[in-house]
């Protein structure tokens, strides 16, 4: 189990194949060239644009603080969550103003996995030299002076692993966002003190996502291979401390518990993501 402090991780300004500022916090990384690979950044994008597109992957937003436009498929506001899914499209996705997000992109239940932001940013390098990125489309000229266009994480994966990027098929039609303010909290069973917003499931690897609350003087038992970040409060997770932003994870196996000050003036809410399962 490991507790991050989210102060602890700094702010860089990020390469990315998109258009407009991208600085994040790199909270989290799985293990690249398996099928679960994730990255979980805390992210800031005051003037951000790329296209409509799709993954093979599939992400999961919450955002934290202002708004982020998704086109038709609408906006995120601060406190709500949303689940794209791979191999289904969304956007154009912009932000005019400053805003803050949680950023997990993980492997789906294709199995086709996640590249790893060293590949990532190696490989963007080696397109840069015989093309150019611009509006999130990577553009390449051809011998006979024509063009080649393409989505630039596509063009970005497709250097990675020497072949053209097949998308899983759709699973679901649209982007899932969520308002957890519409959801009532409900008590969890044989846990006193604890109750959650039970906020989907996705596709056949069971990606979870969930909100806790810890009443002052309780415990959660916290599930394994899972990423829980403190929205509010504090607590102690077996025994380290952690605070508002800090980011609690467990991996495949592990075990632990998380507890709220019994002198706290309200309680500790926690999100959960719970990872996919690709271990049976």
């Amino acid at each position: 189990m490991q507790v991050i402090s989210l102060d602890s991780v700094p702010l860089i300004e990020r390469q990315h194949v998109r258009q407009g500022v991208f600085r994040s916090r790199r909270i989290l990384n799985g293990t690249p060239g398996t099928a679960g690979n994730f990255s979980f950044q805390f992210s800031v994008a005051p003037n951000y644009y790329s296209p409509r597109h799709r993954h093979n992957f599939d992400q999961v937003r919450y955002q934290l603080d202002g708004d982020f436009d998704f086109g038709a498929d609408g906006a995120m506001k601060a406190g709500m969550l949303g689940y794209f899914p791979e191999g289904t499209y969304y956007g154009p996705q912009s932000s005019a103003a400053e805003n803050s997000t949680l950023v997990l992109q993980f492997g789906g239940a294709s199995g086709s996995g996640y590249i790893s932001q060293e590949q990532y940013e190696a490989a963007a390098a080696e397109l840069a030299k015989h093309g150019t990125f611009a509006k999130g489309v990577y553009t390449q000229p051809k011998p006979d002076g024509g063009k080649i266009n393409k989505d630039a994480y596509e063009a970005v994966w497709e250097q990675v692993n020497g072949r053209p990027l097949v998308y899983p098929r759709e699973r679901y039609s649209r982007p899932i966002f969520m308002d957890p303010a519409s959801f009532d909290w409900i008590p969890v069973a044989d846990q006193a003190g604890v109750s959650w917003k039970n906020l989907g499931e996705f596709s056949e690897r069971r990606t979870r996502v969930a909100l806790y609350k810890i009443s002052p003087g309780a415990t959660l038992r916290l599930g394994d291979d899972s990423i829980y970040f403190v929205l509010a409060g504090s607590g102690a997770a077996d025994a380290k401390p952690f605070g508002r932003h800090a980011t609690i994870y467990l991996a495949l196996g592990d075990r632990a518990t998380a507890c709220a000050p019994a002198n706290a003036a309200a309680p500790t809410e926690l999100l959960h993501i719970g990872l996919p399962r690709f271990d049976s």
